[in-house]
């Protein structure tokens, strides 16, 4: 099965393209989980929520709605001293596991964090910290794409994150690789000019073309005929372009998606 959402749902200047003019921000989730039936929380990234959020955002969803969530930078960016940080994370984060409603973790490391013997311990370490869950691992730097690398993380038992982002020295190239469940891939645009150089918003501010999303469609039918679950997240979120492109993939793989629930009325986006 193959679900299809964004990287995040609660944007400002989603209204008017996505959401409804009007819309508050304690409607958008519902409105949200309309025309996508899964979502990737990257808030989380920045700081580990409270429980109390997480139980709101599994009771004003479907009970077939999933979620993944990205770990807290202090998982992947700050590697020393910092198994507190995975008991808070963890703890925050049941009442959607209590729901039946959180279905991985995901890590995205640092372009700086390459592959040596020392950070392929901290994998271990990482998956040691959290064996319970389905837990997926995105690169920033090339050095990761070797096919020992994918060996390793078949053994762990970690899912690999595909990418498509800029075709830039050092980055990882759009390499689709099956190492467990579920498939997984990751859309952050292709602005060469201000990946490096622009802030967040200005670096994912792009719409993808029908044919750039095209060339994909192959790799992850590639991905669902070997996994039980593929998800596919846009997160090149500014100005609802990530709505938008993941609504043409929903169209391009239509017979492959995981379908909503018969009685949920899907309001109409605006274009």
């Amino acid at each position: 099965m193959i679900h299809i959402g964004t990287s995040g749902y609660s944007f400002k200047d989603w209204k008017g393209t996505f959401y409804p003019v009007k819309i508050t921000s304690a409607e958008m989730l519902e409105f949200y989980s309309r025309h996508f039936k899964v979502v990737e929380i990257n808030a989380t990234y920045y700081a580990i929520l409270k429980p109390r959020i997480f139980e709101n955002m599994a009771e004003r969803t479907p009970e077939d709605f999933r979620f993944i969530v990205k770990a807290n930078s202090g998982m992947t960016h700050e590697r020393t001293d910092n198994e507190s940080v995975f008991h808070q994370f963890e703890d925050s984060i049941q009442p959607l596991v209590e729901a039946g409603k959180l279905k991985g973790i995901l890590a995205q490391f640092p372009w700086s964090f390459k592959n040596d013997e020392r950070n392929r311990k901290y994998l271990r370490t990482y998956k040691d910290r959290l064996p319970e869950y389905p837990l997926i691992v995105e690169f920033r730097h090339i050095s990761w794409i070797t096919e020992p690398l994918f060996g390793f993380l078949r053994e762990l038992g970690i899912s690999y994150c595909a990418v498509d982002e800029p075709n830039l020295p050092g980055l990882v190239p759009p390499k689709v690789m099956i190492t467990t469940d579920p498939g997984y891939v990751r859309f952050h645009g292709r602005n060469e000019k201000t990946w490096w150089a622009g802030d967040s918003s200005q670096r994912y501010n792009y719409l993808y073309s029908e044919q750039e999303l095209k060339e994909w469609v192959p790799k992850i039918k590639q991905l669902a005929a070997s996994t039980q679950e593929t998800y596919v997240f846009f997160n090149n979120c500014h100005a609802g372009q990530a709505a938008k492109n993941a609504k043409t993939m929903q169209d391009m793989l239509q017979p492959d998606l995981f379908k909503p629930s018969e009685n949920q009325d899907v309001d109409t986006a605006i274009s």
